[in-house]
């Protein structure tokens, strides 16, 4: 599924803002953009928390979503079930791969009704164990964001994933600050996860910008996703943070570019580069039988002739003819020893 070396995800998330038209122009836009696949969420208000209006359920008293309790910032930032089927077709015929992040049995249940090819776990939900396990139960690609985890936290998300056959797991390096910083990114992690949890690594980036996205992939990601919105002036829950269309073609093509410079692992040359190199040489004309010296052969370029290393096997030997200043140096110009 992922047929890229990077696989690039508009994340519409509450981008909508309960507008179906919006969620549609905003679909497109995404598509002209270049990702390879939206993403949206799949829950209900009481899928993450409770109507309480107190304690640990009242308003937020700072950061972004200040003045919303739990409950009313899910209400506005779901996405209507209904909306999905459609909005599944309408990005498949755009030429996007449409998929969505569950977050709990009942929307599991849903987007196997309507084919979701890949799951998404949020970084809160990854200590979400039961969940994780059922989501991948379904064998589809499993893709879990890290922004709020800790080393056994993902091991424990990997060994949900591969108790239940499914393998196919990507890590997605976050942090789970809205907008984050770049000194925050700490991308390092990114070959580290890879080596320490032996699968497949990518980014779930909430900075303004493309570097971080592109130095990810310079690092070995193999997914970025990002916030997509038409317009930021829209406002809506994740807008400060969302990228618009022309951010994220810019992006696109930065990491397009990134991926380029990737290219293979190479240490082979062709011919032409080898002669290139430096060479041994005749550098004054010599005579048959003369020894070679420090004076008369020397290392220089090109590389038409022996390989400097055999210079000090052929210093004190005799040449086997005559020959002049400039020759590139051949095992058969030199006198086999009697």
């Amino acid at each position: 599924m992922f047929n890229k070396i990077v696989f690039i995800i508009a994340e519409l998330s509450a981008n909508h803002n309960n507008n179906f038209d919006t969620a549609v122009k905003t679909i497109k836009a995404i598509a002209d953009s270049g990702a390879d696949a939206v993403k949206v969420q799949t829950y209900k208000p009481e899928s993450l928390t409770l109507n309480i209006n107190s304690g640990l359920f009242a308003p937020r008293t700072d950061g972004l979503w200040k003045g919303y309790t739990s409950w009313d910032l899910y209400s506005e930032a779901a996405m209507p079930y209904e909306w999905q089927p459609k909005l599944k077709k309408i990005a498949e015929e755009s030429g996007l791969i449409f998929f969505s992040s569950p977050f709990d049995f009942e929307a599991v249940d849903f987007l196997e009704s309507i084919n979701n090819p890949i799951y998404k776990i949020a970084s809160f939900e990854v200590t979400d164990i039961p969940l994780i396990e059922y989501a991948a139960s379904k064998r589809k690609p499993m893709i879990i964001s890290t922004g709020v985890a800790e080393i056994e936290d993902i091991e424990s998300a990997i060994d949900a994933c591969r108790k239940q056959g499914n393998d196919n797991i990507t890590l997605l390096k976050c942090t789970s600050q809205y907008p984050a910083t770049i000194e925050d990114a700490n991308l390092l992690t990114i070959p580290d996860m890879r080596e320490r949890f032996g699968v497949k690594v990518g980014l779930s980036d909430h900075t303004m910008g493309h570097i971080v996205a592109a130095s990810a992939v310079a690092l070995g990601a193999t997914v970025v996703e990002k916030h997509f919105i038409i317009d930021r002036t829209l406002g809506g829950p994740d807008s400060s943070f969302s990228m618009e269309p022309d951010e994220f073609r810019s992006m696109v093509n930065q990491i397009r570019q990134t991926e380029k410079t990737l290219g293979r692992v190479k240490y082979e040359i062709n011919e032409k580069d080898k002669k290139r190199r430096r060479s041994l040489f005749i550098t004054e004309d010599i005579k048959s039988g003369e020894i070679f010296t420090e004076k008369n052969l020397r290392s220089i370029r090109p590389g038409n002739g022996l390989s400097p290393k055999f210079n000090k096997d052929i210093l004190g030997k005799k040449s086997a003819s005559s020959f002049e200043k400039g020759t590139p140096l051949e095992w058969k110009m030199i006198k086999k020893e009697e």
